[in-house]
């Protein structure tokens, strides 16, 4: 008699089921177009930037009828690449170290999901353009096509020795995640940023404080963009926890401000040190360097407009944030590629 009775319940497990599979069905719906745009829109901006670094050099030199130097496009292009390392290999160790601690102060297990380590790919990519840049400088003539040179002939030159360091520090950092210690990766890294300071200040009057300046310099560009492309793949991560990625980004906000006035300072007291102000019109590196700063200022209007977004609108979905934010980035992409112009570029004599 009591058979019929039991067997009621079994029929609501299919509408369970069935309820269960329809939300991600719904989600993945929803996010499958932005891959797609994402994939494509950063493809066509590093093509254009690529072009910028390849072609940059020679337009800016001969429309001011500078001096042309030999495989400048190259170097721009490898030196770019490096700067992009040490944007993705430094921002993944502080920016997994601020998601740490945003997620610390998140109620439940909200943030426990982590992006897929960049870290060793831009590794092998830095230290490919480092060898890149040794193997230039040793063979002379501005030519990737001379072939591998000696040892010798890399030590020959300053530019050689200093990428050569380079190379080993990326190599060394790579080691490093291959033990599971990617906080030790940023002091090779580090090594190779004080290598760019020194390589960057060759001349005889008083290079410590051009080294020092350019050492805070790029030490607070590769902060401040490396966070941010960490902060960008977490908040992604963190999708389903908009309360948890808005909070990372609130703490990146912060951060960011002081870095973009470290960045700001230094950057005004190395142009007056290096630049005359009647030839900031005239010189390919005046040129270059106004045209960083505009991009410079384009950075910080998008960071404003995503900090608005932020403090206004508690409501704000992730693509809303996301906008001003992802446009931030592609500008100090931009500005990383200007940045290497300006290593190429000849400096003007006071």
């Amino acid at each position: 008699m009591n058979q019929p009775d039991a067997s009621p319940p079994v029929p609501p497990a299919p509408h369970s089921r069935g309820r269960h599979r329809a939300t991600p069905q719904r989600s993945a719906r929803g996010r499958r177009p932005l891959p797609a745009l994402l994939v494509a829109g950063c493809a066509g901006w590093v093509s254009a930037l690529v072009v910028v670094a390849l072609k940059g050099t020679d337009v800016t030199t001969d429309s001011t009828h500078d001096l042309h130097i030999p495989g400048g496009g190259s170097l721009s292009l490898l030196r770019s690449v490096l700067f992009a390392a040490l944007c993705v290999q430094i921002g993944e160790v502080a920016g997994d170290r601020l998601a740490r601690d945003v997620a610390r102060t998140l109620p439940g297990g909200a943030g426990d999901r982590s992006p897929r380590p960049w870290g060793t790919c831009a590794a092998v990519a830095g230290m490919a353009a480092a060898l890149g840049l040794a193997s230039m400088a040793a063979a002379g003539d501005g030519s990737l096509t001379a072939g591998l040179p000696e040892l010798s002939e890399i030590y020959g030159t300053r530019d050689g020795r200093i990428a050569f360091l380079e190379a080993n520090g990326f190599l060394f950092s790579a080691l490093c995640l291959f033990l599971g210690r990617p906080v030790w990766a940023c002091v090779p890294l580090a090594g190779v940023v004080a290598a760019e300071a020194v390589r960057a200040h060759p001349e005889a009057n008083t290079p410590l404080l051009g080294m020092a300046l350019t050492l805070v310099h790029l030490s607070a560009t590769v902060l401040w963009t490396g966070g941010l492309i960490q902060v960008l793949r977490t908040m992604r991560a963190w999708h389903g926890e908009p309360g948890a990625a808005r909070a990372l980004l609130a703490a990146y906000a912060r951060r960011a401000f002081w870095l973009f006035a470290a960045i700001c300072v230094t950057g005004t007291f190395s142009t007056l040190r290096r630049l005359p102000l009647d030839q900031a019109l005239s010189s390919a590196y005046g040129r270059t360097l106004i045209a960083k700063l505009v991009l410079v200022g384009a950075v910080a209007v998008c960071a404003l407009l995503a900090r608005r977004v932020l403090v206004r609108s508690r409501s704000a979905t992730y693509g809303e944030v996301l906008r001003p934010t992802a446009a931030e980035l592609a500008v100090l992409g931009a500005v990383l590629v200007l940045s290497a112009l300006l290593t190429v570029a000849p400096v003007p004599r006071t």
